[in-house]
């Protein structure tokens, strides 16, 4: 059996840099169990599965498809970074002629369009909620050691917490923070955490001027140790800081070590529209 695949890196436009997905297109159904074999043996963050929905479809003409992803450990039921990817390839490398292309996934249908050089990503926003320090005291020192903590939020829909540092620190010290996020396994005793966010706000001069956030993610739960450039974090960050800083439109940049940029723009109708560039790296066929 082939299966085209391809690596895509995502929210960057320069190879090995930004958030790298693989992006499968499935011809026909596969077995349930492959999904996650392809996925464990791709040991990337994520693995994008894309079928079609009827039998007559077409990567190239159709405008509705599922798309499922897989981290190495298992399914999520949301991966922005992968649907940037699995967009990429179908406009770019399947010349898809539709304007908007809608993905049927576990959460609900996502729509991605092209303007200019990015890919613009619909999504849900989810709304935070204050936490209660006492609850995930030793999850905190885990990642933060004894630096001061801002402000504490927790999403009950995608059980992220949202820990925002002290604004007297800069992007720097966020990006030389050193975490080892295979303590989160042991440190976190709620049952309620399955992703951690650590966000910052943005510095109005400098040299890093023109970002209004910045972050860095960990999913240790989902096997993923921490996250380059992640959409469904900012699909939390986003409702978060728009409310912190008044705005609708922002700048936001994910400090990992291989930094990503994303555009983000609340809608009216309770969603946001994340959008990113993307680098394609590789294209192949799986065979077994």
């Amino acid at each position: 059996m082939q299966i085209p695949i391809f690596t895509v890196d995502a929210f960057t436009n320069r190879p090995f840099s930004g958030n790298p997905a693989a992006v499968c297109l499935l011809e026909n159904d596969l077995d349930e169990d492959l999904h996650q074999k392809i996925a464990t043996e791709m040991n990337l963050s994520e693995t994008a599965f894309i079928r079609k929905l009827h039998p007559g479809d077409d990567f190239s003409k159709s405008s509705c498809f599922g798309l499922r992803w897989f981290t190495p450990a298992n399914e999520v039921p949301l991966c922005g970074h992968a649907t940037l990817a699995a967009s990429a390839v179908l406009f770019h490398i399947q010349k898809n002629t539709n304007s908007v292309l809608t993905f049927v996934t576990l959460s609900g249908e996502l729509k991605a369009r092209q303007v200019e050089d990015r890919i613009v990503l619909d999504l849900p926003l989810y709304v935070t909620y204050p936490q209660v320090l006492q609850e995930v005291e030793e999850l905190i020192k885990a990642a933060v050691g004894d630096m001061i903590v801002q402000d504490l939020r927790y999403s009950p829909d995608t059980k992220k917490l949202l820990v925002r540092l002290s604004d007297a620190y800069d992007r720097s010290v966020l990006e030389g923070l050193q975490v080892s996020a295979q303590r989160f396994l042991s440190a976190e005793k709620t049952g309620k955490v399955k992703g951690l966010i650590l966000t910052l706000k943005g510095n109005s001069s400098g040299e890093h001027k023109g970002h209004d956030f910045y972050s860095r993610y960990f999913a240790p739960w989902y096997g993923v140790l921490e996250d380059p450039v992640t959409g469904s974090a900012h699909a939390v960050l986003s409702s978060y800081w728009s409310e912190q800083l008044g705005k609708k439109e922002m700048l936001a940049f994910q400090c990992s070590r291989r930094g990503g940029e994303l555009k983000i723009s609340l809608r009216n109708d309770g969603r946001v529209d994340i959008a990113g560039q993307f680098a394609i790296v590789l294209k192949g066929n799986l065979t077994f």
